[in-house]
């Protein structure tokens, strides 16, 4: 099988687990608008904005450093589990119980009520067992056991849909006497109404012990070995891939951290700061589109480069593959930023939702310089000198920490996206121009930049053009995807039969 083919096939099975489990868990954004107003939603939005810094500093890079050492000549790949899962355990327990601790501080940073204590300690839980998790799921992928990780993942996702479907929608809706009354004695039994938006953190509980229970054979498989002096090169490695995560959640996170406190009193008539955080964060989840192919695509790639990295046209082949990711993420970017309102429909059930939908585009296009950079990153994840990677990370936390604070309160969370597509546009060109000096790699850079160009002049046609609503409207956008598709496969499709 060729290189192309073997990543590719490697790309859908994880993406079994990465895509098709994550688009179920998108489809939640439906239940979520449909039973929780945007304040209420706005929890959810913020809880998990501080989960996804905390769940940086509870892996602390260690699963790109378990690729690294593993893939060393003369590594023992037993001892070097083992020793990398001691140091997770220990660091989770701790850092779980310190989370649990500071539950009302970081409640109150939400601007929440006193009584909500119980969903930080739940998610201190929930970061420890998936921290614990992680390097399991990065042995697997390490020997190529793509199904396996695939099938965990996906039944995990599962039950968290499963729980979430159950307390949000069938609970609510038997006590109220819509259908299957029979089960009411049941339900008053296990369900609290008073909690809301509590089942949505029990949901991912759950799930999370339960990836763990499904992990069962690779836990026992561990041994555990507390020798620091072994670790210190594993450290070593590991910081600052910590700090360049930490500057990514930064960038990532920060707008949706920072939102309730910064945003000026009613600048959106009506609606308080918290409505605002969750009218932003669900149309947010729209953009995650493209983070989703992302995320596939990297639990494929990233062994995938550590492997290749020997091999003689190892530049040429990391050059094809970001071409080829990038025309693909231009295609999602057009088809889903043209197509917006049918999305929307879809997913978002209340009006007070759709006023947001215009950071959608944006979003879009920052997550594609955001994969793009992700390619590119290889260099200094090759070469060893990951330290460039937070320096980049962190040069973007900057402009994303400034340009929040400048823009916020004039544009609202529109601020908030345009600081996110300068942030990871910035990070991108940077690494690229790095890259040129310590690792060069044919990438055809001027190529894709006339494919974007022309990518966000379709979608701003779209967007700008006046349309009559309803069919005419939505047969215009599906004329200007399927043109600018079928522009890709007339001009690029030569090469791609020839790849």
């Amino acid at each position: 099988m060729s290189i192309a083919k073997r990543l590719a096939s490697q790309t859908a099975v994880y993406g079994l687990s990465s895509i098709v489990g994550r688009v179920l868990t998108f489809l939640l954004v439906r239940v979520y608008t449909g039973r929780f107003a945007a304040a209420e939603y706005g929890i959810v939005t913020g809880l998990y904005a501080y989960v996804s810094f905390l769940n940086v500093l509870f892996t602390y890079g260690m699963e790109t450093t378990y690729f690294r050492f593993a893939n060393r000549p003369g590594t023992d790949r037993q001892e070097l589990y083992d020793r990398v899962m001691t140091l997770l355990v220990l660091t989770s327990v701790l850092l779980s119980g310190v989370v649990a601790l500071l539950a009302r501080p970081l409640m109150s940073l939400l601007s929440l009520p006193a009584g909500h204590e119980q969903y930080a300690v739940w998610i201190a839980i929930i970061l420890g067992l998936d921290a614990v998790a992680a390097i399991p799921f990065a042995r697997l992928r390490l020997e190529n056991k793509a199904r396996k990780f695939a099938g965990i993942r996906l039944a995990s996702i599962l039950l968290n849909i499963g729980l979430n479907l159950f307390f949000i929608v069938l609970c609510p809706d038997v006590l109220a006497g819509k259908y299957l009354t029979s089960l009411r004695p049941l339900v008053e039994s296990v369900y609290n109404p008073t909690l809301g938006v509590g089942y949505v953190f029990l949901a991912n509980l759950a799930a999370s012990a339960f990836t763990l229970l499904l992990l069962s054979r690779e836990l026992l498989d561990f041994r555990f070995r507390l020798n620091l002096e072994p670790l210190r090169p594993l450290l070593q490695y590991a910081y600052p891939i910590m700090l360049m995560g930490v500057a990514g959640m930064v960038n990532e996170m920060l707008d949706r951290v920072i939102l309730p406190r910064w945003l000026p009193e009613n600048f959106y008539p009506g609606q308080s700061n918290l409505a605002a955080v969750g009218i932003y964060g669900a149309c947010y989840k729209i953009s995650v589109l493209m983070s989703l192919v992302i995320q596939a695509f990297k639990y494929a790639a990233e062994p995938f480069f550590f492997a290749q990295s020997n091999e003689k046209n190892s530049p040429y082949t990391f050059a094809l593959v970001l071409k080829w990711f990038t025309l693909c993420c231009t295609m999602l970017f057009v088809g889903v930023s043209v197509n917006v309102d049918i999305v929307a429909q879809i997913f978002l059930r209340r009006p007070e939702y759709l006023q947001g939908l215009a950071v959608v585009p944006v979003l879009l296009l920052a997550y594609l310089f955001l994969g793009v950079y992700w390619n590119l990153s290889v260099w200094f994840k090759l070469t060893d000198k990951t330290y460039y990677g937070t320096y980049i990370g962190f040069a973007g936390a900057v402009v994303t920490v400034v340009l929040n604070f400048l823009l916020i309160p004039l544009l609202g969370y529109m601020g908030s996206a345009l600081a996110t597509l300068a942030c990871y546009f910035l990070m991108a060109a940077l690494c690229w121009w790095l890259g040129e000096r310590h690792f060069p790699v044919p990438y055809p850079i001027a190529r894709l930049l006339v494919w974007l160009a022309l990518a966000v002049g379709v979608v701003a046609l779209s967007w700008w053009l006046p349309v009559a609503a309803g069919w005419p409207r939505y047969a215009f956008h599906a004329l200007l995807t399927l043109g600018f598709v079928g522009l890709i496969a007339l001009v690029e499709g030569r090469r791609l039969r020839a790849l």
